[in-house]
């Protein structure tokens, strides 16, 4: 039987209740689509890349936990190799959709630095991990 860290089953516990707000942003898409809420071809291309950034990078994020156990990875490189990913989902997801919003947005306002956050943390996150994996 897998059993999981305290940090990796808190985590895990934290980023499943996320789905939740992953699913609200389905039904919003859903919305776009079908022509309710009026936007942009640039914000369709945002919100669509927001909503699948969330739940690849969510899923990403479960699977990391599960490795980062078995790296025996303690103190901030496991803090890293555990919250890296789920960090990326939530401020990668958060830079496609708050640099895009208003009305009439053609291009991404400052917020789309979030995006880039979200890389780096996505970045560090996966590195330590693989770099944790391969020397353990």
């Amino acid at each position: 039987m897998l059993e999981l860290s305290d940090s990796s089953r808190i985590i895990a516990g934290i980023v499943l209740l996320t789905v939740i707000t992953i699913e609200i942003g389905g039904t919003f898409l859903l919305a776009i689509v079908r022509g309710k809420v009026p936007m942009t071809d640039f914000q369709k291309t945002f919100a669509r890349a927001g909503h699948a950034h969330a739940g690849m990078l969510v899923t990403l994020g479960l699977v990391c936990l599960v490795l980062a156990d078995a790296t025996g990875l303690t103190g901030f490189a496991g803090w890293i190799a555990r919250a890296g990913v789920p960090f990326a989902a939530i401020f990668m997801s958060a830079g496609f959709f708050l640099s895009s919003a208003g009305r009439e947005v053609e291009k991404p306002n400052g917020l789309i630095g979030l995006l880039w956050i979200g890389a780096a943390g996505l970045a560090a996150g996966t590195l330590t991990l693989g770099v944790g994996l391969l020397t353990a």
